[in-house]
């Protein structure tokens, strides 16, 4: 199997894994508030991920390290986390996984900038308009739509895009779980003070809720971004970023069967349209960069 297949195949692998952290959010804050669901998931996930660096021996990474590590935690393990939970308190799931239509473009243009690729001209016409056919939906102001939910949505891709091109670019040396795993270390002196500071007053023992933060926990802020990074690093950012594309369809597949949520048919229309722009932006996507 080529470099390239497996990075396919493992970034495939963390969309289908990703495709689930909305409706799980969905589900976790109708119990929990944003601010502390974002924290108590980056919290057990930190945890997770200390145990796996100290039982592995990994080395620390270097202080030059620090700053991209940084970057990272602000992009995925703070930003998108509480973006996408501020605006799930507006906006259905099933509307919210249309705005990751447009993860692919934001992915690949912070790949430009932090990571050194250079797709070709091709590349960004079929991502534009992968992209352009989410943000025509969301001005159609659908269904289930808000524009402060659509507002924070659109933040939460920018912080996501960021985390991602970041973290692809330092797994190249690091290692893919290592990144996420040193990225919550790194975060999780604030993130416990958050926690601490906006502990529920009353526990509710509602089952979805508690399976909720389960996922998004261990799922979404650790083990996904174990294969996210790897097809990242392997298949580069911008080209294996555009896998994010498909995520709508299985994100709308289970807002439907698991919340109930209705699905527009224009929002199927528009999934399905953005999906056929992952052929082509595939074809004329950048090579990693050397390592």
């Amino acid at each position: 199997m080529s470099t390239a297949t497996a990075g396919w195949g493992s970034g495939f692998l963390g969309m289908l894994i990703f495709s689930g952290s909305l409706p799980a959010t969905r589900v976790a804050v109708a119990d929990f508030s944003p601010l502390f669901l974002t924290s108590i998931r980056a919290v057990i996930a930190a945890l997770l991920g200390a145990l796996c660096l100290w039982a592995l021996h990994q080395a620390r990474p270097r202080r030059g390290d620090l700053v991209s590590l940084a970057i990272v935690a602000f992009g995925v393990v703070v930003g998108f986390p509480l973006l996408t939970a501020l605006a799930l308190q507006h906006i259905t799931a099933a509307h919210s996984v249309v705005f990751v239509g447009l993860l692919p473009l934001a992915t690949a243009l912070f790949g430009v900038m932090r990571g050194g690729e250079r797709p070709q001209p091709a590349f960004w016409l079929f991502s534009v308009l992968g992209s352009l056919t989410v943000v025509g939906f969301a001005l159609a102001r659908s269904e289930g739509g808000d524009l402060t939910g659509d507002l924070l949505m659109l933040a939460a891709i920018l912080a996501c895009g960021l985390g991602y091109a970041e973290g692809a670019a330092l797994s190249r040396r690091l290692g893919g779980w290592q990144v996420i795993s040193w990225a919550l270390v790194l975060a999780m002196p604030v993130m416990g003070v958050l926690a601490l500071a906006t502990l529920p007053a009353e526990w509710t023992m509602a089952g979805p809720a508690w399976m909720g933060l389960a996922y998004v926990s261990v799922f979404s802020m650790l083990i996904g971004f174990v294969f996210w990074y790897r097809g990242l690093a392997l298949g580069g950012i911008a080209g294996v970023g555009q896998l994010q594309l498909l995520q709508p369809f299985f994100g709308l597949a289970l807002a439907a069967a698991i919340l109930g949520e209705p699905v527009a048919w224009s929002m199927v229309a528009v999934t399905l349209a953005v999906v056929l722009c992952v052929a082509g932006a595939k074809r004329f996507a950048a090579r990693p960069a050397p390592r």
